[in-house]
Parts: C-alpha cells; structure tokens; sequence
C-alpha cells in the first residue's frame, strides 16, 4: 500500500490510540528527528505492554547513545506518558499491533506520511518471564539448519529489528518484486532471517522477494545453497564473488539493481565496498554493521595527538572517525544517514549500524557545502584519507563541482 499524506495531528492521535489500546498491542518505536527542530530528549524509545506483579503496565525504554532507561507506567495512567512521548519531535513512529503494521514518517513541511501494512504479532501485556515477540522466531527450522548459535540469533534478531521500520521504503515502490542482496554473507545466519522476514512482508504487499547472498569463498556459498534448499526457502539464490564485483542482478537490464543492501560485519574496508556498490546501484535502502576500522587506524599510526597517541584509544577512535566520515559520504550522494547502535554490546562490541535511506535528491547545495567542509576539515586535521571517499571518487568530485557551481 502507498503512503497516505495525512494531517500530522490526525497521524498522532491514531497512533496515540494505538499505543493506548494495550490487548492489541505489541510494541512501537519512536525515532529521528524533525527536520529543523530541536533534538528529542532521547535518541530512540520503545514502549510494548508488559504484565508486572501489580499489573498491566506500558514500558517506555529510552536510549540515547550507551545509556538506557527503563520505565513503567501503569495501563490506566498510561495516557499523560504517551502524550509526552507523542510531543516529541520525533521523526519517525513505528507501531505494531495483534493486525497491522502502522509506519509515520514526518515530512519536512511538518505533514505526516503514513504507511499501513496487514501483518500478525504477539499483542498484549507480556510477563517477563514469557517469549519475547520475535520478528524472526528463535525456534524457525533455517536456524537448526545453519547451526546458529544464541548469540547469533539474537544478534540477527537485532538486525532484523532495525530493517523492519525502514522496510516500507521499497515495499510501497512500484513493481511487483523487492530484491536484496547481502554481501559478504559469510555463514548467512543474516541472509536466511532476512530473507524469511522481508519475505513474509513483501507477500503481504503482493509482491515476490529474491535475496541474494554474496561471498568470495566457494565453500561457503556452496553450503548456503544447501542449507536453503533443506530449509526449503524459494527466492533464496548464493553467489560466488567478491564485493566490489557483485552484480547480482545484473540479467535483468542496467537499470535493474537491489533495493535493499545489507552487510553484517564485513571486515575493514569490505563495508567501504558494500556501500560503494549500494551507492552505484542506487540501492534505495542500505544497513550496514561494520566490523574492524584498519584502514583509518593505520593513517592515525604515528599521530601524537593525545587522543589517538595510545593504541587502545586509537583503536577506538579510528571506528568512531571512519564511520563518521562513511556517513558524510553517503550524506553528500544522497542518502538520509543515522549510525546507530542495533544490539547491547554485551552480545557484540561491533554493535554499529549505518542505516542509509536514498532521498533521490540529496541535499541542496549550500547543505552539500556545509557537509563538504565537515568532511574537508575532519581529513585534514586528522591527515586520512577514507577508503569509502577513494572508491566513489568520480561521484565525490563531481558533487564538489556542482557545488561550487552553484555557489
């Protein structure tokens, strides 16, 4: 189904009682930000009904970088909690209930865009000593199959999470199929719950999804194949090769690319080479997980400044810096970018997500210019130059050129 222009007021109330309506319930999230107003008090919150010892609550979770807050509210003085969250300016709003899925997407005008979607969840207070509703179920044949471990699951889990609100992105484009690709797939625990639950998804929108994963090693795609034969998963297909030369849907014509790119954890520069082909191939919607930043911490080797002088602090800062200016990139090519964190470190200390959304147009100029001399300024002062900037080059310099053009 399209998304529907609606009055923002209206939008908000609907949601408002959604969110009140806790039998049918299951969770929602609140996130982004408005464009020109000031930031909300918290990053992200997720509010889901819970049943505690004194009875139905709603619980609020806010996060804001590291740092998580937890808060109950009881069912019947829920509504003033609701409110509050409802007049922050949040971007974004994403509630599932026992039968729909309901997606509002603040516009720049101040307008509302909503997107609604048949779909089936676990609603209602939940104890906490219950199952938690899962969008990909720990207890689905394909992980059996594969031999995932918990830690996986839920990491794949946490993924899955973050790919849901932004799904509607390409399952409201016309056309009646939806294509990702996953590169560097490696074992393919992504891959497999990805491709079972953007599959179910995109059937309720009538439409078909092929996912394609990628891996340079043979071995490894082979077993794939297997596996999603024995888990008896159509639209399924692996590839042999690397990730700067995929090409997975090259058969269908030069204008014929995926519409979701997803890399989990790809090693050093291997994600600058996913997001360069999602670039190239103007994939409307890419996430992306990096794992190790070698690449910008080799340029910091030998820089003096106090806070790259120690390794561990140059470690870390190298992944701060590169994922920085990798969103800069994206940002200059037309991409809407948050970096945000898809799962606790304690399951895995690459717990960094790049969610990209092309906008089509990108930023007008004086924004490209803003973003030109943030990117100038952080390579200079730090004397590095990023893999992403030297891949896309061509696309680079042909931003600045129009930039200095137009002003």
């Amino acid at each position: 189904m399209e998304p529907v222009p609606t009055d923002l007021t209206t939008a908000l109330a609907d949601v408002r009682t959604l969110l009140l309506d806790t039998p049918h319930l299951a969770r929602a999230v609140a996130a982004g930000r408005r464009k020109g107003l000031e930031p909300p008090a918290a990053e992200r919150v997720e509010v889901r009904p819970v049943q505690l010892k004194a009875g139905p609550h709603l619980q609020f979770t806010a996060r804001t970088g590291p740092v998580v807050s937890t808060r109950n509210v009881p069912v019947d003085e829920a509504a003033a909690a609701v409110d509050d969250l409802l007049a922050q300016p949040y971007g974004n709003l994403h509630v599932e209930t026992a039968t729909e899925v309901v997606q509002v997407r603040v516009t720049k005008k101040g307008d509302a865009q909503v997107h609604r979607a048949a779909a089936a969840h676990e609603a209602g207070p939940a104890g906490h000593d219950k199952a938690k509703n899962r969008l990909v179920d720990p207890d689905d044949p394909l992980f059996r199959v594969l031999g995932a471990g918990g830690d996986k699951r839920r990491q794949v889990e946490a993924f899955v999470r973050q790919l849901a609100p932004l799904a509607p992105t390409v399952l409201s484009r016309p056309g009646d199929r939806v294509r990702a690709v996953d590169l560097g797939c490696g074992n393919a625990y992504l891959t497999f719950a990805a491709h079972r639950w953007l599959g179910d998804a995109a059937r309720a929108e009538g439409k078909v999804l092929t996912t394609v994963g990628v891996d340079v090693r043979e071995d490894v795609v082979a077993t794939g194949r297997r596996a999603a034969a024995e888990a008896g998963l159509t639209g399924l297909e692996f590839a042999v090769g690397s990730i700067a030369g995929a090409d997975p849907y090259a058969d269908g014509g030069p204008d014929v690319g995926p519409d979701v790119v997803m890399a989990l954890h790809a090693c050093d520069t291997a994600t600058d080479e996913a997001l360069a082909r999602a670039v190239r191939w103007g994939a409307p919607l890419v996430l992306a997980a990096p794992c190790c930043h070698r690449d910008v911490q080799r340029q910091l080797h030998g820089n003096r400044a106090p806070l790259v002088r120690h390794a561990i602090l140059r470690e870390r800062f190298a992944d701060v810096l590169t994922d920085t200016l990798r969103s800069l990139v994206l940002q200059l090519l037309g991409y809407r970018v948050e970096v945000v964190e898809f799962i606790d470190s304690a399951h895995t200390p690459r717990n960094a997500m790049i969610r990209a959304v092309r906008t089509g147009s990108g930023p007008r100029p004086a924004a490209r210019a803003d973003l030109l001399a943030e990117f100038d300024e952080l390579t200079r002062t730090w004397g590095v130059s990023p893999a992403l900037a030297r891949m896309l080059e061509p696309e680079l310099a042909a931003v600045r050129a129009g930039v200095q053009a137009a002003l």
